[in-house]
């Protein structure tokens, strides 16, 4: 941004137009590998784990081509989860955090359920560090019948093929210095809005479905990731980013109505995390074993329910 607080493409209170999109899609650069650092990582195999290519950006499919893991023995009659990162290609250690869970974690939980991991739905984002894609548009609004925005629409595609419904949907977050120095400002001018610094939460916390936020799952994930991190204390406000605290660390969204990767699929327990790399009191690496807490935290959570429909679980 500039000194006078003004982002460097548009014109102050009018919404981009094609020209100043593609002026901001000229300044973007490659800065790291989504080869090195996320498809090297899923060559090998995984027990119990089927790997499928559901689609590719067609910006790039070579470069960019979008992979998932599903359990390789479905059974219609157990609990189906969908675990999904980089939404927001920066977002690093959502990212890392599902390839980590995969790795580590997924085959002892898939004898219990059946589970699909997108580790990485915007890799141009991952490559150039960015919240958008490259039309511009924020994937994590853009979760709806004939999305523009081909990281959603060719997921939610594949999601709508698999054998049965998800029950349990944990969509991995951080947010980073970045988003009150570069992301939100760009967002305030492509749409011809001032920009209003709300502050960052300094911790870990979870967002979850206004209608139906399930708050012993939030709180199982909240206690699971508190012994891994610190989670975030409210504002002055008793808020997290302009949001109403319902319970320590949990703020809730309307997701369906934002179309937010964490509404799309209607899941009975949704939940979606927020880390904080920057902050003095943790590590990016200690923010990746927290995503991974997330995780473990809400499915050991579902293991301890009575038996129940899984359509209901």
């Amino acid at each position: 941004m500039n000194n006078d607080n003004t982002y460097p493409i548009g014109t102050p209170g009018k919404p981009w137009g094609k020209e100043e999109k593609l002026a901001w899609l000229n300044v973007q650069s490659i800065k790291r590998s989504y080869q090195d650092e996320v498809l090297s990582k899923l060559d090998s195999s995984i027990k119990g784990f089927a790997k499928v290519k559901y689609g590719s950006l067609p910006s790039n499919p070579e470069r960019y081509p979008l992979y998932a893991y599903m359990s390789e023995k479905w059974d219609t009659s157990r609990t189906s989860v969908l675990i999904t990162g980089g939404v927001h290609g920066y977002e690093t250690s959502g990212v890392q955090g599902a390839i980590a869970f995969l790795h580590n974690q997924a085959t002892k939980y898939a004898k219990h359920f059946n589970i699909v991991i997108a580790p990485c739905l915007s890799p141009w984002g991952y490559e150039t560090i960015n919240r958008w894609n490259i039309s511009a548009i924020d994937p994590n609004r853009s979760f709806y019948t004939d999305s523009p925005a081909p990281e959603c629409s060719q997921l939610m595609s594949y999601v709508d093929s698999l054998p049965s419904p998800i029950n349990i949907h944990i969509d991995l977050h951080e947010t980073t210095d970045t988003d009150d120095t570069e992301f939100r400002p760009a967002l305030a001018a492509r749409d011809g809005l001032s920009f209003s610094d709300w502050g960052i939460p300094d911790g870990f916390y979870t967002v979850a479905n206004t209608s139906n936020p399930q708050l012993d799952f939030q709180k199982a994930v909240i206690a699971s990731v508190e012994k891994v991190t610190h989670i975030a204390p409210p504002d002055a406000n008793n808020q997290l980013i302009g949001s109403d605290l319902v319970e320590h660390g949990i703020i809730c969204y309307d997701k369906a109505a934002l179309f937010l990767c964490g509404g799309f699929t209607g899941a009975n327990y949704a939940t979606t995390t927020e880390v904080y790399p920057d902050s003095p009191k943790t590590t990016p690496q200690e923010c990746i074993v927290a995503q991974v807490a997330a995780i473990t935290g809400g499915l050991d959570f579902a293991l301890s329910l009575p038996t129940k429909n899984p359509r209901e679980c």
